[in-house]
């Protein structure tokens, strides 16, 4: 089988859809699987072992271009692919495939895709209440039970390409520092974002125990890690390096693979680690981590519950954010402090 997988566009999304590759695989280990999806994904499709290529989408994100896409929905006919798999819902999305005169097209039943798709299916969201579910369900013929051990996105890095990030940001790894990578930024918004002064406090009090901190985001987080910074000592600074809008997503990936710990709002960031693998905090308020949660045994999620949340607003509603302003540092350092024992205890179990 040669399958197109018409990708998501979200960083989160692209992490979780490797558990929809790993399912294809399970069931056929020779299957041949190509992904459509936005071009800044090819670092993170780049590091599914279950992948066969990337091929960049030429659309940006919400633009129709019916003759555009048409045109390009042409150009792969040539692969012949025996069936496409549609991550998004929407009308667009299933153009492509449909002008590629792909056979067999699936997905669940969105914006009017009658007749654009053959393979449709109704979608019963109390069957299937994890995104990872509906991926998943996906790979599977209509109205087949899924496991309920489910594979988890697991990214693999080679080494060559994570110390060549080291080198370009001038990092250094040792045995007598420990990492803690740091995520505080979130792109749907403030109320997703543990307080900058928090993160700080924990910083500062990691680096006084003998951690190294490592700081990403988006330039679009500048300030706000900028902020975590400024109130660090100028001792505690000297073992703090801000990564924020200076790495690609690539070598993020490949640098996140190296820590020790990693503490991160609701965020694309935030299944990467997951993904890598790492022991990993997450402060959770105004969102839910019902729906799409972060793939790892070794997380540890830290909410207060309060009656207002979660709310899904980018802004809190009642003008206060307390979901996450009253969630205390000691909290979340007291949950990564329990999360590597326990991890220190399963590794002296195994060796």
């Amino acid at each position: 089988m040669k399958i197109l997988v018409v990708g998501p566009s979200w960083v989160g999304d692209m992490v979780m859809a490797q558990s929809l590759f790993m399912s294809i695989k399970q069931q056929d280990p020779d299957a041949i699987i190509d992904v459509l999806a936005p071009n800044w994904s090819r670092p993170i499709i780049e590091r599914m072992p279950e992948v066969n290529a990337a091929l960049a989408l030429p659309f940006d994100h919400g633009e129709l271009k019916l003759k555009e896409r048409k045109a390009f929905g042409l150009t792969l006919k040539a692969s012949q692919y025996d069936q496409s798999i549609l991550l998004p819902n929407s009308l667009k999305s299933a153009l492509i495939p449909y002008w590629a005169s792909i056979p067999k097209r699936t997905g669940w039943r969105g914006e009017m895709r009658y007749g654009l798709l053959n393979d449709l299916r109704p979608l019963d969201k109390t069957e299937y209440p994890l995104m990872i579910q509906r991926f998943i369900a996906l790979a599977y013929p209509k109205g087949r039970a899924l496991s309920k051990v489910l594979p988890y996105p697991r990214l693999e890095i080679s080494e060559e390409s994570r110390q060549q990030a080291l080198e370009n940001h001038q990092l250094v790894v040792s045995d007598d520092r420990k990492i803690l990578a740091l995520c505080p930024g979130a792109e749907f918004g403030e109320s997703k974002r543990w307080p900058s002064d928090k993160f700080a406090k924990l910083a500062g009090k990691r680096i006084d125990q003998g951690w190294r901190v490592w700081l990403f985001g988006s330039a679009n987080d500048n300030a706000v890690v900028s902020d975590i910074v400024s109130c660090l000592s100028e001792g505690q600074q000297a073992h703090c390096s801000n990564l924020a809008g200076k790495t690609s997503l690539a070598e993020a990936v490949d640098l996140l693979s190296l820590a020790d710990a990693v503490i991160s709002n609701d965020s694309g960031l935030m299944h990467i680690a997951a993904a890598l693998n790492r022991p990993l905090v997450v402060p959770y308020g105004s969102t839910s981590p019902d729906f799409t949660p972060p793939l790892s045994d070794k997380v540890k999620v830290e909410r207060l519950g309060l009656d207002c949340s979660p709310c899904f607003e980018r802004e809190c509603p009642l003008k206060h954010g307390d979901c996450m302003k009253k969630l205390r540092c000691e909290q979340i350092d007291t949950a990564l402090g329990d999360l590597l024992q326990e991890q220190s205890s399963e590794k002296g179990i195994i060796e």
